[in-house]
C-alpha cells in the first residue's frame, strides 16, 4: 500500500477530506502514469488544455493516427506535418503553434525526463515555462503524472477548485489563493490530496 502513510496523515490533518477518502477508497493515483519521452508527455498536456477529458482524448487519439509507424511520434515527426493536416485533427491554430514552439525545443536541446528527476519542482517549473504554450499547470500535470511528485497542488487546475467548492459546500469556486491556503493543511502530500478531488467530481449524488 504505496500511499498508506500519506492517506493516513490526510485523514488526520483533514477530516472532512478524510470522509471522502473513505467513500472514495483506495488512491489509485499510480494507474494514471503517462507514457513516452518528455516531448510527447507535455505535447498530450498542450492538447488537453481548456478541454473536457473527453474531447481532449479524441483530439489526441486522431493526432496519433498522423503517425501510424510510431507508438511516440517525435518532435521531427510534428515539425514536417503541415498546419493543414493538425488542424484536420481538429487541433486548434494556436496549440499547433505551440506543439511546434516545444518541439523545436525538443530538437534544440529540452531536459530529458531523466535530468528533470533531480531537480525540484520549481526548478522544472521554471526550465519547462520558457516554452510557448506551456505555463506552470501543465508542468504541474507532468510532475504529478509522471515523475510521480506527491506534493503538487495545482491551485489553477478547475476540477480542483470544482472538488474543493463541493467537498467544503462553498457558495463559488474558491480562487488560486483560497484553494492555496486549503491545501496547506495537506502538505507534503497535496498531489494525493488533487486526485481525490479529481475523483469526487465523478461520485454520484447520494
Amino acid at each position: 500500500m504505496m500511499y498508506a502513510i500519506a492517506i493516513d496523515f490526510l485523514k488526520d490533518s483533514d477530516p472532512i477530506l478524510g470522509r471522502l477518502i473513505d467513500q472514495i477508497g483506495a488512491c489509485q493515483l499510480n494507474q494514471y502514469e503517462l507514457e513516452g519521452d518528455l516531448f510527447f508527455c507535455l505535447s498530450r498536456s498542450i492538447l488537453h488544455q481548456q478541454l473536457s477529458t473527453k474531447v481532449a482524448k479524441v483530439i489526441h487519439e486522431r493526432f496519433l493516427l498522423l503517425y501510424p509507424d510510431t507508438l511516440f511520434p517525435s518532435a521531427q515527426d510534428v515539425l514536417d506535418t503541415p498546419d493543414e493536416v493538425l488542424r484536420g485533427v481538429g487541433i486548434s491554430r494556436p496549440k499547433i503553434s505551440y506543439i511546434k514552439d516545444l518541439a523545436r525545443h525538443a530538437i534544440e536541446g529540452l531536459p530529458t525526463l531523466e535530468e528533470l528527476e533531480v531537480m525540484d519542482d520549481e526548478a522544472i517549473i521554471k526550465t519547462l515555462t520558457r516554452v510557448k504554450g506551456i505555463g506552470r499547470w501543465t508542468v504541474q500535470m507532468l510532475l504529478i503524472f509522471r515523475l510521480k511528485r506527491w506534493d503538487v497542488l495545482p491551485v489553477d487546475d478547475l476540477g480542483v477548485r470544482a472538488g474543493i467548492r463541493k467537498l467544503y459546500n462553498l457558495e463559488a469556486l474558491p480562487d488560486c489563493k483560497t484553494t492555496e491556503s486549503l491545501g496547506q493543511k495537506w502538505k507534503p502530500y497535496c498531489s494525493i490530496a488533487s486526485w481525490y478531488l479529481w475523483r469526487s467530481l465523478e461520485l454520484k449524488p447520494v
